[in-house]
């Protein structure tokens, strides 16, 4: 049975999104230690070529970076770690993640698949919508803060916490236990993205 590697003694913390090198560039450098790079219809050498840019500059910061999706590039460039959502997990090579020494987080959505997830044995699970969220369709009702409260209790694996969450939200969400606080319009859509990051990261603090 696979057993993906842990992502360190140190929590994921604040977990940006984001959908290009650029923000990698403006973030990492406020002090982010956990990104996902999440990039969607571009061919595969567009694709590897930034994933390459991704990496090179994670590594510049010691961050740990989460490709989306695109497990196979993210074995050939040598990535930290490769997130799978639902859909991506049906079609991914889970043994060959593994022996490559990737890190795995899954996106779960329902108790179903938190179970199937844990099943995996991968380093963290991404548990959500927490709230209702403008990035993204969802496809089921926000799962509320006593729910995803129950899911860390029943898990052994870190748990991050999407959607939904803002400065004035987090929290509650910290209460519950949570490993990493993952925000994608949070930042990307703040008048000033760098002010809100830096207010983020000193509200994501662990005891």
């Amino acid at each position: 049975m696979s057993i993906f590697p842990d992502c360190g003694p140190d929590p994921l913390g604040l977990y940006p999104i984001v959908d290009s090198v650029a923000w990698l560039e403006k973030l990492l450098p406020q002090g982010i230690k956990t990104i996902q790079l999440r990039i969607k219809n571009k061919p595969s050498s567009i694709l590897a070529k930034e994933i390459k840019q991704a990496i090179e500059i994670a590594n510049q910061f010691t961050a740990r970076l989460f490709i989306n999706d695109e497990w196979e590039l993210a074995i050939s460039c040598g990535a930290y770690g490769v997130h799978l959502g639902q859909e991506d997990l049906k079609n991914a090579d889970i043994e060959r993640i593994c022996q490559a020494g990737l890190r795995l987080g899954i996106s779960t959505h329902s108790d179903e698949e938190v179970l199937q997830a844990a099943s995996l044995n991968p380093s963290y699970v991404a548990y959500g919508s927490i709230y209702p969220t403008v990035s993204k369709t969802l496809s089921s009702l926000p799962q509320g803060i006593l729910q995803l409260k129950r899911v860390v209790s029943s898990l052994s694996y870190p748990v991050v916490a999407i959607g939904g969450i803002n400065l004035e939200r987090i929290p509650e969400v910290l209460a519950v236990g949570v490993n990493g606080v993952a925000v994608i319009s949070a930042i990307s859509q703040a008048d000033d993205p760098i002010a809100m990051t830096k207010k983020l990261l000193a509200a994501v603090t662990f005891c």
